[in-house]
């Protein structure tokens, strides 16, 4: 028998299935069951939301490993290599050991057909159980309810943000929404939620289940200033607790602060300089990165952003306007066609000089066309191109000293961009997002 590659096996996943999103957990429970798959590690933390969940994800991993604990993370989607969806005490899983959980999965599904996602879910939870992990933290795919990720019963239940996106799936208000996240919720176990305005629905599900609920702003709370930031929050017994003097992040601080949080029920050592310095070390490829390039003698900023929804593109615009520019901004953007165009531009209108768009390497795209047209009826200077690299290299060509590159739109859109730019001279980040 002639052994798969991780490519080959990642072409075959694309077609084992009918559809590429099929939810529910009928099959996927009854494949983990015939693998023996319980839990990953002895603690587990599952996060879901709107906008959040990888930043989330990676400020909690940076607080575990802080204290020498064993972490493996899963997350969705990849940017560049599919590798980057499974870490394992910081490193991503490599191609034999994907292919052994993939080949592992494949033998014992027998009939049962499953989707890219719920194979690659499954061959996650196959590797974190054989690597004797201390803690894993779970990224939801999509919702939360009917998720793969949500097979499991985690000791801690994080919801970051409730935002209306994939409306065909999780419907087109903000409560049910909220439903479908609060799916990953458990009885009598810690819940968690960053959105300063949740729904009724989330509230109403963690009394149904007897879910103790900790809510920012009520049971933690940030506050930001122009040096700094201070956290204040509860553990496990209900103790306050608060740090203070906390260095300005690159990424969103109110999702360091639910990852905080969720640190102090854990019962682990805290140690304020400790926790400060895990923050501060943690980054997040496409999430508010910010990078300098040597580009044809100019030293040029870009900043990629895989946000692609309006609540996404609210909070990038807040942090755009936080730190104002000496020269202008150039956009590079794309889009799925079943995001909310309107709401995506209209908060970074004011924002962005120039625009240039593009479709997107994907069936999913939606039309150069529309892109253009909708930002000239917006007023908006915009060009279009055949293709995200070519808009990010006529941007770069346009650009001039004091001007930012802003790259944003999908994750489609940054992974392209990060292919152009390791083909070219670039230079590391030189300054954060922070300030």
């Amino acid at each position: 028998m002639i052994e798969r590659s991780l490519a080959d096996w990642l072409a075959y996943l694309e077609q084992l299935h009918p559809s590429a999103i099929d939810m529910g957990l009928e099959r996927s429970r009854a494949v983990a069951q015939r693998l023996g798959l319980t839990r990953p590690a002895p603690r587990v933390i599952t996060v879901t939301g709107t906008n959040g969940k990888g930043s989330t994800c990676a400020f909690l991993a940076s607080l575990l490993q802080e204290q020498g604990l064993k972490v493996g993370v899963y997350s969705s989607p990849h940017l560049l290599r599919y590798n980057e969806r499974v870490q394992i005490a910081g490193s991503e899983a490599s191609d034999a050991q994907l292919c052994a959980a993939f080949a592992a999965v494949e033998a014992a599904r027998g009939e049962i057909s499953l989707t890219y996602f719920e194979m690659g879910t499954l061959a996650a939870f196959w590797l974190f159980q054989r690597a004797g992990l201390d803690a894993a933290v779970l990224e939801v795919g999509l919702g939360g309810r009917l998720d793969a990720v949500n097979l499991i019963d985690a000791d801690l239940a994080l919801v970051t943000s409730i935002g209306l996106d994939h409306a065909d799936w999780l419907g087109d208000t903000r409560d049910s929404v909220a439903f479908e996240k609060a799916g990953i919720f458990r009885p009598g176990t810690p819940a968690l939620c960053g959105d300063l305005d949740p729904p009724q629905t989330l509230l109403e599900q963690s009394a149904l289940l007897g879910a103790p609920l900790f809510l920012r702003g009520r049971d933690y709370d940030l506050a930001i200033a122009a040096r700094g930031w201070s956290w204040r929050g509860v553990n496990g017994k209900g103790a306050v607790l608060r740090l203070e003097r906390l260095p300005l992040l690159d990424l969103p601080m109110e999702n360091a602060a639910l990852a905080l949080q969720a640190y102090a029920l854990l019962d682990l050592p805290w140690q304020e300089e400790r926790i400060g310095e895990a923050l501060s070390r943690t980054r997040v490829t496409g999430r508010l990165d910010r990078r300098v390039l040597n580009w044809q003698g100019k030293s040029l900023t870009l900043l990629l952003d895989v946000g692609h929804n309006p609540h996404a593109a609210e909070y990038l615009a807040r942090r755009l306007a936080a730190r104002p520019l000496a020269g202008k901004r150039l956009a590079v953007f794309g889009l799925l066609a079943d995001k909310d165009l309107p709401g995506v531009v209209a908060p970074l209108l004011g924002a962005v000089a120039e625009w240039a768009v593009a479709p997107l390497p994907t069936s999913r795209t939606r039309p150069v066309g529309e892109l253009q047209a909708h930002l000239h009826n917006c007023g908006a200077q915009v060009t279009a191109h055949a293709d995200v690299q070519a808009a990010l290299q006529a941007q770069c060509a346009r650009a001039s000293a004091g001007d930012e590159i802003l790259l944003f739109g999908s994750f489609y859109c940054v992974a392209e961009a990060l292919d152009w730019l390791a083909r070219h001279a670039m230079g590391d980040v030189q300054d954060g997002f922070a300030g």
